[in-house]
C-alpha cells in the first residue's frame, strides 16, 4: 500500500463507522438491513417522543472501535465553532508538504469525531482516511455545512506556514456528500484572488445534483447497498430539515420545472452517459408532470451549492486539475461521470478511476483487514498514487 504520511498535512473529519459484525459476514447487504431497521425503530421511538431515526442510525453506525497510529501527530482545535482535526507526521519537516483538506461523507447528517483524546493518538475508522468534521443537520440547518467547510478551508489557507505546507500543493477532497462540499468549495474559492490557488480536487463517488433521479445509475442501483435511490431523496429531506412526505414525487422528478429541465439538459441527461453504462437494465423514462408544491419543498437542491453540476462554464473552466472516483454499483455513479465530462469539455485535466466492483461508501471500512473490501483498497492505492504524482 502506497503512503503519503511523510509528505503531507491533512486536516480531516470523521465519517461514522459502519457496523462491525455485518461487514465481516455479509458485507454491504447486511449493512443496508441494519440501516433500514434503524429507520423503522427510529420512527417508532419518534412517535413515542423518545428520539428520532437519525439518533438511532448514528448509534448503530458508530460501531468500529478506534485504533492507534504512532506515526501521526494529531491535534484537535475549533475554528468559528467548527471542530477540526489536524494530522501531521511526527518526523520533522525536510521541506514544504502537501496540504489536504478532506470533507467526510454521511449525507450531511452523519459523522462523528473520536471522543478519545488526541494526545493518546486514538483514531476512528475514517481516521485511516483522514478527515474534516463539520456540524450536522438537522441540528445545524442547511447550508451551514458549506459555511463550516469554507471557514475551515480559509483558516487552513491562511495558516499554511504553521503546518509547513506548500501553497502550491493544496488539495481539496471528500467522499459522497463530502465530495459535494469539496466541489462547491473549489468553485467558491475562485472568487478569492488573495488565497493560494487549489492544486487539485479529489472527489470520491460524489453526489453533485438534485435535478434528475432517473439517470441510468439511479435505476440500475436503486436497491443496491449501502445507498439506495429512496435513501438519497430521504436524506435530502432530512438534510434540509423537512419532513419527507413528498419523497415519491421527488423520485419522479416532479420538483423540476420544465424550463429548468430544458435549460440544464445540456449538462444533466442520460444522453450524456456513455452507452457502456446503460447496458445493465436502463430504461429511458418519460418526464413526470411538474408539481409546484413539490418544487417549493425541496427547491434548494436545484441551486448552487447543493448542485454544483449546474455551475456555468465560466466557473467550470477555472477549476483545478481533478481526480474522480466512480463505482459501478452506486446510485451516484452518473453524477461523477457527468462532472468528469463537464470538466473535460471545459479543458480541465481529469484523472478518472472507475471501480467496476465498487459500491457507494466502500471506503468507510478501509484499512480494517477482513472487514474491508478489495475494491476499497484499489481506490485508496489509486488515490494515493495520484496525490504522490502532484
Amino acid at each position: 500500500m502506497a503512503s503519503v504520511y511523510k509528505t503531507l498535512v491533512i486536516i480531516g473529519v470523521f465519517f461514522i463507522s459502519p457496523v462491525l459484525i455485518p461487514a465481516l459476514f455479509l458485507g454491504p447487504t447486511l449493512l443496508l438491513f441494519f440501516q433500514i431497521l434503524s429507520f423503522q425503530q427510529g420512527k417508532i421511538l419518534e412517535k413515542l417522543g423518545v428520539c428520532n431515526d437519525l439518533t438511532i442510525l448514528r448509534v448503530v453506525l458508530d460501531g468500529i472501535p478506534p485504533w492507534r497510529d504512532s506515526k501521526l501527530l494529531i491535534k484537535d482545535l475549533t475554528v468559528d465553532e467548527v471542530p477540526l482535526r489536524i494530522y501531521q507526521p511526527k518526523s520533522p519537516p525536510t521541506g514544504k508538504r502537501r496540504g489536504i483538506l478532506y470533507f467526510h461523507g454521511g449525507a450531511g447528517i452523519f459523522g462523528s469525531i473520536s471522543k478519545k483524546s488526541a494526545k493518546n493518538q486514538w483514531t476512528d475508522n475514517y481516521d485511516l482516511f483522514l478527515k474534516w468534521m463539520y456540524r450536522l443537520s438537522p441540528e445545524h440547518p442547511y447550508p451551514g455545512q458549506y459555511f463550516d467547510c469554507l471557514n475551515a478551508t480559509l483558516y487552513f489557507m491562511r495558516n499554511l506556514e504553521e503546518y509547513y505546507v506548500d501553497p502550491g500543493l493544496i488539495i481539496i477532497s471528500g467522499d459522497s456528500c463530502g465530495a459535494n462540499f469539496a466541489t462547491a468549495i473549489c468553485q467558491i474559492l475562485l472568487n478569492d484572488r488573495d488565497l493560494p490557488k487549489v492544486r487539485a480536487q479529489v472527489l470520491l463517488y460524489p453526489g453533485l445534483q438534485g435535478l434528475d433521479f432517473h439517470l441510468p445509475s439511479y435505476q440500475q442501483n436503486a436497491f443496491v447497498p449501502m445507498l439506495t435511490r429512496k435513501m438519497i431523496v430521504y436524506f435530502c429531506f432530512r438534510y434540509l430539515n423537512r419532513k419527507p412526505t413528498l419523497w415519491k414525487d421527488v423520485l419522479q422528478n416532479c420538483h423540476v420545472p420544465e424550463s429548468m429541465r430544458h435549460q440544464y439538459k445540456k449538462w444533466i441527461s442520460a444522453d450524456l452517459i456513455p452507452d457502456e453504462f446503460k447496458i445493465r437494465g436502463y430504461i429511458p423514462q418519460k418526464p413526470s408532470p411538474y408539481k409546484p408544491e413539490v418544487h417549493e419543498a425541496v427547491k434548494e437542491i436545484l441551486a448552487l451549492p447543493f448542485s454544483p453540476l449546474l455551475a456555468e462554464d465560466s466557473i467550470i473552466c477555472q477549476l483545478p486539475e481533478s481526480y474522480i472516483v466512480t463505482c459501478e454499483f452506486d446510485v451516484l455513479r452518473d453524477d461523477g461521470l457527468l462532472y468528469k465530462k463537464r470538466l473535460e469539455d471545459n479543458g480541465v485535466q481529469v484523472t478518472w478511476h472507475h471501480c467496476k466492483n465498487g459500491f457507494h461508501g466502500v471506503l468507510a471500512v478501509f484499512g480494517y483487514g477482513i472487514f474491508s473490501f478489495l475494491s476499497g483498497n484499489m481506490i485508496m492505492d489509486s488515490m494515493v498514487n495520484y496525490i504522490n504524482s502532484l
